[in-house]
Order: C-alpha cells, then structure tokens, then sequence
C-alpha cells in the first residue's frame, strides 16, 4: 500500500510541476505577444518614415537638378514631362 502511495505522491508532485511551468510559459506567451505587438506598431511606423524619406529624397534630386546639378537632371525632366501632361489632361477635362 505505500508503494501505492508514493506513486500518488509522485504522480500529484509531477502534476504540480506541470502546472507550474504552464502557467510559467502561460505569462511568458503574453509577454511574447505583448512585445510582438509593441514591435509591429514600430516597423510599421519605421516603414512609413523610410516611404516619407525617399520621397523627400526625390524631391531633394529634382530640386538639386533644377539648382544646375547634371547627376538628376534626366530624372528631373521626366518628372516635369509627367507633371505637364497631368496638367494638360486638366486643362482638357476642365475645357469639356
């Protein structure tokens, strides 16, 4: 019968050590979770910083283009080719 014992014993101690370290990996899940989200807001917040930068970047090359520099100068005239044709189809929808 104390063989019977023990074996309860050992089987509600084992029982406690399971429950221990689920609810430990339980806190750990939502700390996890927690720094996940923390993480996902800040990527997403660097990814619109890096689109506002490059477009500030292409303004930079047109304005440094117009200011005489031959590095941009081919980027340069066909943004303002795109942007007067964009004006022109204005000009047209407005004249109908």
């Amino acid at each position: 019968m104390s063989e019977l014992t023990e074996i309860v014993d050992n089987l509600e101690n084992r029982i406690s050590k399971l429950l221990h370290k689920y609810e430990a990996l339980r806190q750990n899940l939502g700390s996890l979770q927690d720094e996940m989200a923390t993480l996902t807001s800040e990527n997403t917040r660097l990814k619109e910083e890096l689109e506002n930068s490059e477009g500030r970047i292409q303004t930079l090359k047109a304005a440094n283009a117009m200011l005489g520099s031959k590095d941009y100068k081919t980027e340069t005239k066909l943004k303002i080719n795109s942007l007067i044709r964009e004006i022109d189809q204005c000009i047209v929808q407005l004249s109908e």
